[in-house]
């Protein structure tokens, strides 16, 4: 994670808790000092949740034993009630107090300069007031802003220590980064700890191999899922409900192969612009050998990937009315290399899906749905289970519809987000309009158009009753989005579903359909995607139930439980009864006592166990416990498998 440098006007719109929690850095950074005089301070800004110092101990390693007594020493500086105050200085007095180590420290440390402090000044722009802040005995070189003292920093909890290189760079020192939080209140840290903990409980990643649902392994590669059956179930259950909503909305499906050739993505515009998300490109085998004869280097060959032939220039160019490849891009077809990419979207597969054939006015909108695997080459760092992967599949489609019907059409895609959001109780969500920032060289195409794009989005948000923001610079490239931002169980906010209005990718490729005067006519596309991914769908699902599915997304959903051997027969029985009917059902007739059986069931987080005895099996009955309701009585099984059918169908919470 590198720190990127605020300007001042960032700085001054930082909001009240982010102040809180800067000021609750500089008093972390004291109370380190205090302990450990040679400490040497880099950055420590506020983020997401809490804030973080990065510094230099060469004679001590900061560990969770360490953290009492630097939370001790914090509150007692928030006891003091120390002035933040103001310190503006020349870049001569800055260096010169960072040379004495007095920047980042309590007092002069002779022989000890603040080495980091050197560099900040260094990359503080000339003419820009450099300013320190001062708490007490601590001074540091700080554009601010703070709270007015230090006694609003009492409700602090170190959370966690890591190592970091300096400003992110591997070349440079590696650092120690220290993590905390802070609130205004003891009852606002007390239910963000809270929070925390229930995180841990749903973590995912945790409950994911306690219940048998994915792996990941180190010979496959780290963020490529495998689905075991287990988890393979619950997607499948998933994507069964979509496919179900999307047949009554006149979506097709289609099937697309995982690579496409360069020559697709360089007409997208997606390579070689956004390769650093993309896997390298592989080579057609006659190429490589002639590269490989030719004794190219790599920097050669992949350059030689990204160029485009002088037509497809032209043609791109004069399609877009505008210079959307530049000269240099430019190669001699003889030096031109062919290759695959492992596919990073769906869209230009779809394109070529609706190019395929002649198109008329009446055949619109053509609404194509996939559930497609794609590939992006995330950093090793950034990839978290099933949220942040390398391989994924979305619940894709595009339509292609004209100008007229956008609107009816992006109804209907909010209204497929909402059906999917709403079924699965996921009713706490904000959206978000991203709209185009127009003093960007980012977004292309026709403002006009853009203008009633943006319109027919922010008509639509409105529509869906439930509040949304509108943040410029935030559209893609080609076109305005509507995303889905919803809020777990626990409060945590995951960004999902997305609709997005595209004028770009239809002119790039090309695409018409024939209009009422018998004239070729421009498609509009939509790109949408309740789900988002399968997999990081499926990963805020395990920690929005904690597991605990509702019977229709379950992998098992009922676990028949004997007592004794005298009820295997009946078991059975049940056990057949209920597999005709289509349920997901196991049989637990082992010898290990009723009270350990129903406790394993507890852990496997089944639905619904039916526990059979001799009693049971008299009277055709079953006794009914549920994983969260507790136990529901005796039931006939004929009003069991009546009740839980239903449960399924009509896919209950």
């Amino acid at each position: 994670m590198s720190a990127e440098r605020k300007t001042l006007e960032e700085r001054a719109q930082m909001s009240d808790i982010d102040r809180l929690r800067h000021s609750s850095a500089h008093v972390m950074a004291t109370a380190i000092l205090r302990l450990w005089p040679n400490a040497q301070f880099a950055y420590g800004p506020p983020v997401e949740n809490g804030f973080y110092y990065d510094f230099d101990l060469p004679d001590h390693r900061i560990t969770p034993d360490d953290f009492e007594k630097i939370e001790a020493e914090m509150k007692k500086i928030a006891k003091e009630n120390q002035k933040f105050e103001w310190k503006g200085i020349s870049r001569d007095e800055a260096k010169a107090m960072a040379q004495s180590g007095r920047l980042g420290g309590l007092s002069e440390r002779p022989g000890n300069p603040s080495v980091f402090k050197l560099d900040l000044i260094d990359k503080i722009p000339e003419g820009e007031q450099i300013s320190c802040f001062q708490n007490g005995e601590f001074i540091d070189l700080c554009a601010g802003p703070h709270v007015g003292y230090s006694g609003k920093c009492k409700h602090v909890k170190i959370m966690s220590v890591a190592s970091a290189f300096y400003m992110g760079d591997e070349t440079k020192p590696q650092l120690q980064r220290l993590y905390g939080t802070a609130f205004p209140t003891s009852e606002e840290l007390a239910k963000h700890l809270e929070q925390l903990e229930e995180a841990k409980k749903r973590d995912h990643r945790k409950l994911g191999k306690e219940l048998k649902l994915f792996h990941i392994d180190e010979d496959v590669g780290q963020g490529l899922i495998l689905w075991t059956p287990n988890g393979a179930i619950l997607r499948q259950e998933l994507q069964n409900f979509i496919s179900e909503e999307l047949r009554k909305q006149g979506y097709s499906q289609v099937f697309t192969p995982h690579i496409g050739k360069t020559v697709l993505y360089k007409t997208s515009g997606h390579f070689p612009y956004y390769k650093d998300s993309q896997f390298a490109p592989v080579i057609e085998n006659d190429d490589l050998a002639k590269v490989i004869k030719e004794g190219c280097g790599c920097c050669e060959v992949m350059e030689r990937l990204g160029a485009v032939s002088a037509k497809l220039r032209s043609q791109l160019n004069e399609r877009a009315g505008t210079e959307v490849v530049t000269e240099d891009r430019v190669m001699a077809d003889d030096k031109l290399l062919d290759g695959f990419l492992l596919k990073p979207m769906n869209c230009p597969h779809h394109i070529k899906i609706y190019d395929s054939q002649p198109r008329s006015y009446r055949d619109l909108p053509v609404r194509l749905a996939e559930f497609g695997t794609v590939y992006r080459w995330e950093q090793s760092g950034e990839l978290n289970g099933m949220t942040r992967v390398r391989g994924f599949t979305q619940d894709d489609a595009h339509l292609f519809c004209t100008e007229e019907q956008v609107a009816a059409e992006v109804l209907g895609c909010l209204s497929l987000v909402k059906i999917v959001l709403n079924t699965l109780g996921m009713t706490d969500y904000r959206v978000r309009v991203g709209l185009r920032d127009p003093d960007s060289s980012k977004f292309t195409g026709d403002p006009a158009k853009w203008d009633a794009a943006e319109d027919a989005c922010r008509k639509a948000a409105a529509t869906l009753g439930v509040p949304f923001t509108e943040e410029p610079g935030e559209a893609a490239f080609y076109g305005p989005k509507i995303d889905f931002v919803i809020k777990d169980v626990i409060g945590r906010e995951w960004q999902l579903g997305t609709v997005q209005v595209d004028y770009v990718l239809p002119v790039r490729f090309d695409l018409s359909y024939n209009g009422p005067d018998n004239k070729p006519h421009r498609p509009v596309m939509i790109h949408r995607a309740p789900f988002g991914s399968m997999e990081r769908f499926c990963g805020v699902l395990i920690e929005h139930f904690a597991g605990h599915f509702p019977t229709w997304l379950a992998p098992e959903q009922v676990r028949i439980l004997t007592i004794s051997e005298k009820a295997d027969a009946f078991a059975e029985e049940t056990f057949a009864q209920l597999k005709a009917a289509g349920l997901r059902v196991a049989l637990n007739n082992d010898a290990d006592k009723i009270g350990a059986k129903i406790r394993n069931a507890q852990l496997d987080k089944i639905p619904s166990m039916l526990v059979v005895g001799e009693k049971e099996a008299a009277v055709q009955s079953v006794a009914v416990r549920h994983s969260k309701k507790g136990d529901l009585g005796v039931k006939p099984i004929a009003d069991f498998l009546t009740e839980i059918t239903a449960e399924v169908k009509e896919r209950r919470l």
